[in-house]
């Protein structure tokens, strides 16, 4: 009897730790991860040596290493200067370049050296892209200044000091070659100038927009320079809400946005037109129309460009004005 006592026990001691599940999965990082011998198992590989981001080509980088580890891939355009930069932490890396840049300027038709590295690890490997044609943007494009000023537009220009809007070319434009440059100095008033673009500049009494003012973004390169922090830029949106092809201020709605400092250099301006108000001096107003967001009924855009006319010269840069619908332009 106490054998087959000793033989159960054993038996039941058995099925119980038989039923305890061990549990392979575990919190916190993988060891191999933390303390594995790093190496490419796999070098740099790209798809193409060659791409053609305006036909929807894309550029595919892969490599794999023994662990995952904090990569990071460099591409710059070895004539504008464009910077795109690319990063991940795995082991197995599968990365799209679709054309666009982190830094400007926006990459043109050139060459482009791509650098991929490991962070903490000393090689770098490197290899090379021809890109045949950019990115094209989808949206409705007002200008990149390329082929030069819409003769359509209405320009006003102050009669101030050192007077100088129009088209520049020095080699720091963001987008293309070219840029438009707003500057001078006015003593008498805020304006130093300005430009009206009205939709008849592009064949149509109203601009060919989404009646879904959450869909739609404007944006817009703009320049602000390291010696200048005066200047204020004024954008204003006038809609025709009664459709009658024309644009009252004391009738129908003007929404604006005011933007003045910030960062020196380029920036990208990306507006939803939801979220914008109407201003008076620079301060939140109730419109003069029915009070909707209705960029389908957007009559005229106008770019002003002012300072403090005690403040002396201003100069500021603008480029590339576009509008999208779903997102924000991505250049």
């Amino acid at each position: 009897m106490k054998k087959i006592f000793l033989f159960g026990g054993l038996m039941a001691l058995l099925q119980l730790w038989s039923g305890c599940k061990v549990d392979s999965q575990f919190d916190g990082p993988d060891l191999n991860d933390l303390y594995g011998p790093f190496e490419w198992i796999n070098p740099l590989l790209l798809n193409r040596d060659s791409v053609d981001f305006g036909s929807g080509e894309f550029v595919l980088a892969s490599a794999k290493f023994s662990k995952r580890v904090n990569w990071h891939i460099d591409i710059k355009g070895l004539s504008s200067g464009a910077w795109k930069e690319l990063t991940g932490f795995d082991s197995d890396v599968v990365a799209e370049w679709d054309g666009s840049t982190t830094h400007f300027p926006m990459f043109r038709s050139e060459s482009c050296a791509i650098a991929m590295y490991v962070v903490g690890q000393p090689d770098t490997l490197r290899d090379t892209v021809f890109v045949v044609a950019p990115k094209v943007n989808q949206g409705l494009l007002l200008s990149d200044f390329e082929g030069g000023l819409n003769p359509n537009w209405v320009p006003f220009v102050q009669s101030g000091a050192n007077m100088n809007f129009g088209l520049q070319q020095n080699g720091s434009a963001p987008q293309g070659l070219r840029s438009y440059i707003m500057a001078g100095a006015v003593t008498w008033d805020w304006l130093i100038g300005m430009i009206d673009i009205p939709a008849s500049a592009y064949g149509a009494d109203h601009f060919a927009l989404s009646n879904n003012p959450n869909n739609v973004y404007f944006n817009t390169l703009l320049y602000k320079p390291a010696d200048y922090d005066n200047g204020v830029v004024l954008l204003r949106f006038s809609e025709d809400d009664n459709l009658d092809g024309s644009f009252d201020p004391s009738q129908e709605d003007m929404y604006s946005y005011q933007l003045q400092g910030g960062e020196d250099g380029w920036r990208l301006l990306s507006l939803k037109y939801s979220d914008l108000q109407a201003l008076v001096n620079g301060n939140p107003a109730t419109p003069s129309g029915n009070g909707l967001h209705e960029p389908d009924k957007l009559f005229q855009v106008s770019i002003l460009f002012l300072a403090n006319p005690a403040s002396g010269f201003s100069e500021s840069g603008l480029d590339y004005m576009i509008f999208t619908e779903g997102e924000p332009l991505r250049p």
